[in-house]
């Protein structure tokens, strides 16, 4: 098991609707792909949920590695931002860290699915994320490179979405009235909605800053 220094994740996301041509634009940034890689994600809770009461994250993620991380909220917040202090460790093996969590408690709260591509310019990390219910763009790095990349792409800051796709998710269920929980695009295969209509609402500036 590989130890990671915490630190304190700064991130914001756009929905987009042109992946591929935002990613030209990436690119003649000078960013490089990491490639397009397809990721498994099991939320653990405990039995009386006091991860997600504390506002708190536990995940088991396998892609081309797997990792164990641990997510909370920041001590310094930014209303600007999505900040969370984050602890991760990378571990050897994916069946048996599920089943070392299960051991200890920790039952499987949900699943969630993405092909995510890394694309990576000095400190900042682009990460486009195709999830079971739409396209996304992560900016992941310092706050003053995270807004001059959102502009030099393009993007409307007003239209940057600070909520994680687990709560994305919750709001697609309570109106769509889905009976899955877990994000997968098995799951979405027979969804037929427009998704992009439902996140009108999440834009960070129609958020109050006290919710």
């Amino acid at each position: 098991m590989t130890d990671k220094m915490e630190h304190i994740e700064t991130e914001v996301k756009f929905f987009i609707t042109e992946p591929m041509r935002l990613r030209e634009k990436i690119i003649s940034l000078g960013a490089l792909s990491g490639g397009n890689i397809f990721e498994t994600n099991i939320i653990f809770e405990d039995k009386d949920k006091n991860l997600i009461k504390h506002k708190s994250l536990l995940r088991l993620r396998k892609n081309s590695k797997t990792t164990l991380t641990f997510k909370s909220p920041a001590p310094d917040a930014d209303s600007r931002f999505k900040m969370l202090r984050e602890l991760e460790v990378e571990v050897s093996d994916f069946p048996t860290a599920t089943r070392i969590l299960e051991s200890l408690g920790f039952i499987k709260e949900q699943i969630y699915e993405k092909w995510r591509e890394t694309l990576v310019l000095g400190s900042t990390y682009f990460c486009i994320d195709k999830i079971p219910y739409g396209d996304f763009l992560e900016i992941e790095g310092n706050k003053e490179e995270i807004m001059e990349y959102a502009s030099l792409l393009g993007l409307d800051w007003k239209e940057r979405i600070l909520l994680n796709y687990l709560e994305l998710f919750d709001i697609l269920k309570r109106s769509l009235d889905l009976s899955f929980s877990d994000i997968t695009f098995e799951n979405f295969k027979n969804v037929g909605a427009d998704f992009s209509k439902y996140f009108y609402t999440v834009k960070a500036d129609r958020i109050p800053m006290d919710s």
